[in-house]
């Protein structure tokens, strides 16, 4: 067990908590928010800008999430273990606002993409179970979650030094929760050149921020997938970046078109690599599974921000 920059051993920084569904709520054609309350929430310690969890949602037949160990030793083993039919989905998402009522209970945002909404296929294919649950949670639905016991942890990654003087921001629809929370967060006069992709034009929505933020929306409607990144590219090269010394970008959605926003941003623009925090919620045409797959053999592409990519 290691310690971190919070002195806190780095297991201790995460824990199982119960989410119990309080209500949904449409934000556009694609997102749906889903706040969570519950008694464990009281130790919950959001660090904000794009605080990762990971959930465990239960199969279609079961209303609530049950795992047969929630032991810091065993939980993996023993989840991995369950017959398929019966696993829990494990899948990483942005906590998008964590609040205190007034009457002090604790809740928690999570927004999901709907993936299948009016018959639009999703980034990975058709409607994953994740969206799926989404789609059909009720009040007082319960899930597991693995999320922060302390603000200060290793699932927030945008983490721009000191010296940053423009954030630069690349995000599709699956980071664009991500993307919405940093800007949250930013303080009033932060220079931001972003932009965000989407499937369908009800998909733009109304941010809030006290930075000066520059956003860019990139409807892709019918893009084909082989098309989307040169799209993409094309916003970028077009546009005239903030005059900046020491620009920070926060890169992050499917993996393809984060590689080439980040050597667009690095060969081209000439950001230095070492300022560019960069990750790939999803590749076009691999499955959610594959990924997972993937991450358990130690597969994963590398966020290290000096890495070649």
């Amino acid at each position: 067990m290691t310690a971190s920059a919070s002195g806190a051993p780095a297991a201790a920084h995460f824990r199982f908590f119960v989410l119990e569904v309080l209500r949904t709520r449409r934000l556009g054609h694609s997102f749906l928010r889903v706040t969570f309350g519950g008694e464990s929430l009281a130790d919950f310690r959001s660090g904000g800008f794009d605080q990762s969890l990971s959930l465990f949602l239960p199969p279609a037949h079961r209303e609530h999430t049950e795992l047969p160990s929630t032991d810091e030793d065993s939980w993996f083993g023993a989840w991995r273990a369950m017959p398929d039919e019966e696993r829990p989905v494990m899948r990483s998402y942005t906590v998008r606002e964590q609040r205190r009522t007034e009457a002090g209970a604790v809740e928690v945002d999570i927004d999901f993409v709907l993936h299948g909404a009016a018959g639009t296929a999703g980034p990975s294919g058709p409607e994953g179970p994740a969206a799926q649950w989404a789609g059909r949670a009720v009040t007082g639905r319960r899930i597991l979650a693995i999320g922060p016991a302390v603000a200060e942890n290793k699932s927030v990654r945008f983490q721009p030094p000191a010296d940053a003087d423009a954030i630069l921001m690349y995000a599709d629809e699956t980071a664009l929760p991500a993307a919405a929370a940093i800007l949250d967060r930013l303080a009033a006069g932060t220079r931001v050149q972003a932009w965000f992709e989407v499937p369908h034009p009800g998909d733009r929505l109304d941010l809030t921020t006290l930075a000066e933020a520059d956003i860019t929306w990139i409807v892709r409607e019918d893009t084909p997938g082989a098309q989307r990144t040169g799209r993409v590219l094309d916003a970028l090269r077009s546009a005239r970046l903030p005059a900046a010394g020491a620009p920070y970008a926060w890169i992050a959605g499917e993996a393809g078109t984060v590689r080439a926003v980040r050597r667009h941003l690095v060969g081209e623009r000439g950001v230095d690599r070492r300022a560019v925090r960069f990750t790939g919620y999803w590749r076009l045409g691999a499955s959610e599974e594959q990924l997972l797959a993937e991450a358990y053999a130690g597969r994963a592409p590398s966020e290290d921000p000096a890495s070649e990519l």
